[in-house]
């Protein structure tokens, strides 16, 4: 029977763990982004407080419709600290999506974040697949008002079902979520991955590989 001290110890770093597995947490009322600033930190400097202002902590623009003429059908407009420095060490982010008739917002990922997507117009088919080795397909196709969410670092994707437009609206568990889409990261890194080791893995005709590696 494990004694006290284990028990405590085991706790404790499972408390460690939890902690560092999200972005790190203010230690003063804000800590408003330093974009000049040449310190290199897990996350960003600080500009000096006295120096903050409103608009680091505003952003205008998902009112607007994003441009959906390209080749999946979707555009993202993110509100992470890039674009406002107040959210720096807030832990939070957001994105509005917009869909074409049969667009996609194609699969990927968030390294640092879940996600939690509400549907504000349309009907969006979305899923994503759970890690190895049951590789699970969770599916559902959501209406206006509906709410799915995304746990951090699982592939995931949506799809407008419908032929008229689709908006979409999300929040992200970090200020800086990172994204990942799993076709630009494997056929369109630099430099490429050797193409014998994508034909292996994917099983996949070599000359497929190469002209997937050419297009993006």
């Amino acid at each position: 029977m494990a004694t006290p001290i284990i028990l405590f110890e085991l706790l404790l770093a499972l408390s460690i763990s939890v902690a560092l597995a999200t972005d790190p947490g203010p230690l003063q009322d804000f800590c408003v982004a330093d974009a000049k600033s040449r310190v290199l930190i897990n996350g960003l400097a600080c500009k000096d407080p006295k120096l903050a202002e409103a608009n680091d902590f505003f952003f205008s623009g998902l009112h607007l419709e994003g441009n959906t003429s390209n080749a999946v059908g979707s555009m993202v407009t993110p509100v992470t600290v890039s674009q406002m420095p107040g959210l720096n060490t807030l832990g939070i982010s957001m994105v509005r999506i917009d869909y074409a008739p049969r667009g996609i917002n194609p699969p990927h990922t968030h390294p640092r974040a879940s996600e939690i997507l509400t549907v504000l117009e349309g009907h969006l088919e979305v899923g994503f697949v759970t890690s190895n080795p049951e590789n699970r397909h969770i599916t559902k196709v959501l209406k206006k008002g509906d709410v799915f969410v995304f746990p951090i670092g699982l592939i995931h994707y949506q799809r407008n079902v419908n032929s008229k437009n689709a908006t979409a609206i999300a929040a992200l568990s970090s200020q800086n979520p990172g994204v990942i889409t799993i076709a630009n990261s494997v056929f369109g890194c630099a430099p490429d991955i050797p193409s014998d080791i994508l034909v292996r893995a994917l099983q996949m005709d070599k000359n497929l590989v190469t002209h997937l590696q050419s297009i993006f």
